[in-house]
């Protein structure tokens, strides 16, 4: 399969971070962390998916979050020191990002946007995220993780 080339895994490979490629059918028409998950057969607490924002100081970032639970505006705007953070509209988040929904990646991003880690990462020997493409994830170490993309870990999610 040539498509597991995802610039993220290329990314990972010269960094020499040591991950794992799980490939699954994807449903546009569902592309939630829940159905990912299910597919990989990964628990979904361990299945982190990212999300753009956009602060009132700070502009944008992302926040990576595990896939059943939502994003703490609030906290987030504490992480990153801004007043208010939203998430971006959709139409966006690729212009923004170079990916499309469903495959957005913090590992090479267009920009290096500052990244906010949740905190609960950290309790796992391994997190999924998505490798750049929709129907590709990465198995790696929350820490490998953290230094190839330079996150930030942050109390930003809450169920």
């Amino acid at each position: 399969m040539g498509q597991d080339k995802t610039n993220a895994v290329r990314l990972l490979e010269s960094l020499g971070i040591p991950f794992e490629l799980r490939s699954y059918e994807v449903d546009p028409d569902d592309l939630s962390a829940e159905t990912v998950a299910a597919k990989i057969g990964f628990p979904i607490e361990q299945t982190f998916k990212t999300l753009v924002a956009r602060g009132d100081r700070n502009g944008v970032c992302l926040a990576v979050i595990p896939g059943n639970a939502t994003l703490d505006l609030k906290a987030l705007a504490r992480a990153t020191g801004d007043r208010a953070i939203d998430t971006v509209p959709l139409k966006e988040v690729q212009p923004l990002t170079g990916y499309i929904r469903g495959g957005v990646t913090a590992l090479a991003c267009r920009k290096d946007y500052p990244v906010y880690l949740d905190e609960f990462a950290q309790i796992y020997d391994r997190i999924s995220i998505s490798a750049g493409a929709r129907g590709l994830q990465v198995f790696i170490a929350p820490e490998d993780y953290r230094q190839a993309v330079n996150a930030t870990y942050a109390p930003i999610s809450r169920d």
